[in-house]
């Protein structure tokens, strides 16, 4: 490293986020950045720690430590080369990637100052792209097609890969556009669709072929192709069927998000369809990052208040001895949709909806204790009977997504990201439609050497 004692006197420096006052009126990126000096000097705390659990950590198997260094040494261009070597989306994860790396960081165990990874590799991304690094790929073909059903993390992951091994990708989505959760799950707050829109002109310019707005069943795959990649993510929202689930004003958390997301893109809904916060009392049940994701816009589209609930206990602050490393730290996450204005309870059961004239007005919800686990199992919920109603003329369902069952497929067919594994980080679609597109290239090569 070119400095392994900078970790010693250069504190973390985050870039922070805009004003609160100004950001909530408008749907902008939040997240600020450092000035190319402070960003190298972030990048020089990369310590020399010897086995770097970064790299270990990252899904993607990111070589932190090495482009950590060559960004410390001003070598902007050589990071990239390095970042993008295992990551072809960077300017994504760069931006909504939680960082598994930095919560195994060697100064996140020691100290509780990660390097800024993850802002980091954002930084060495945008540079790349105003410095005119990334320029598009012209493979040789070897005269195989292969379809990928799913424009979203996994799907654009596999056709990438493909792609560059000289396939012909056609990727086939019933959205308007690509990007899957990428344009249409996450605000722009968090992810400026111009982002996605960039990177998707390099794909298109390397000759992969888009089909948009085409809806595909799996049962019944477009004919021509010598492989394919089911990519389809998770479409099913999990639901809460309690008494008065039918009421007005209940809705999936990507009812709201997409629409916003599509208004944003130019797209108009009748009055009686809109997802619209303003004016009302907000309730949002789930306390994830979808959630927060709702307390974020519907504090943008005027919302008088904003209420987060969650089923499980709060968890503790900073640090939580039941989950040490390498255990994914379960410990209490503020965000910037938080800071906000949000009520955030936990520990609390919704029992029933409660309307007025049809629609909505209110959620009773209970109490809830968790027993420890016993015997390896986990811990168990009991009711306490001590029951209220919170207020509402919005709900807003973030209680994650359905693993979907697939069918039996043809050989030549493979299944990559969510629609395999079920709901997870973007950061593991990506790899995983890396790994989908070595086995696709695997299943593929007798074909290319008989047809040599």
């Amino acid at each position: 490293m070119g400095d392994p004692k900078a970790f010693l006197n250069i504190p973390r420096q985050e870039a922070g986020y805009r004003p609160i006052h100004e950001r909530i009126t408008d749907f902008s990126q939040v997240e600020q950045t450092l000035n190319s000096h402070d960003r190298k000097l972030q990048a020089s705390r990369c310590m020399d720690c010897g086995v770097p659990f970064c790299h270990w950590a990252c899904p993607l198997g990111n070589k932190d430590p090495e482009f950590q260094d060559a960004l410390y040494r001003g070598k902007w261009h050589e990071a990239y080369q390095i970042l993008n070597s295992t990551n072809d989306f960077p300017e994504f994860t760069g931006r909504i990637c939680p960082a598994l790396c930095e919560k195994s960081c060697v100064l996140k165990l020691s100290c509780n100052e990660p390097v800024t990874i993850r802002e980091n590799e954002a930084a060495i991304a945008e540079a790349a792209f105003r410095e005119g690094y990334i320029t598009p790929l012209q493979p040789e073909r070897n005269g195989k097609k292969v379809a990928v059903i799913g424009a979203g993390p996994a799907g654009l992951s596999v056709a990438v890969r493909l792609n560059a091994k000289g396939y012909e990708v056609t990727l086939f989505d019933s959205k308007p556009m690509p990007g899957g959760l990428l344009r249409y799950g996450i605000p722009n707050f968090k992810l400026d669709k111009a982002v996605i829109d960039r990177r998707m002109k390099i794909l298109k310019a390397e000759g992969i072929l888009f089909k948009m707005g085409v809806h595909v069943d799996v049962q019944k795959l477009p004919v021509g192709f010598d492989a394919y990649a089911i990519c389809t993510g998770t479409p099913t929202a999990r639901d809460l069927s309690i008494p008065g689930r039918e009421l007005k004003g209940i809705y999936f958390a990507l009812d709201m998000l997409a629409q916003q997301n599509h208004i944003l893109d130019g797209d108009t809904f009748p009055k009686d369809q809109l997802v619209n916060a303003r004016g009302k009392r907000v309730l949002v049940i789930g306390g994830g990052d979808t959630g927060s994701d709702c307390i974020g816009t519907s504090i943008r589209q005027g919302a008088v208040s904003v209420t987060q609930i969650e089923i499980m206990p709060q968890p503790p602050i900073g640090h939580n001895p039941d989950t040490p490393w390498p255990q994914w730290p379960v410990v209490l996450k503020t965000t910037s949709s938080h800071e906000e204005g949000c009520t955030r309870r936990w520990s609390l059961a919704s029992t029933r909806f409660i309307g007025k004239n049809g629609k909505v007005c209110g959620v009773e919800v209970e109490e809830v204790e968790w027993l420890p686990a016993t015997d390896g199992n986990r811990p168990t919920m009991k009711s306490t009977g001590k029951k209220e109603v919170i207020e509402a003329d919005m709900v807003l369902l973030a209680m994650g997504f359905l693993k979907p069952e697939q069918p039996k497929f043809a050989e030549n067919v493979f299944v990559a990201g969510d629609a395999a594994h079920g709901a997870s980080l973007v950061v593991r679609a990506l790899a995983d439609g890396r790994r989908v597109a070595t086995e696709i290239d695997r299943y593929l090569e007798p074909l290319k050497e008989n047809k040599k």
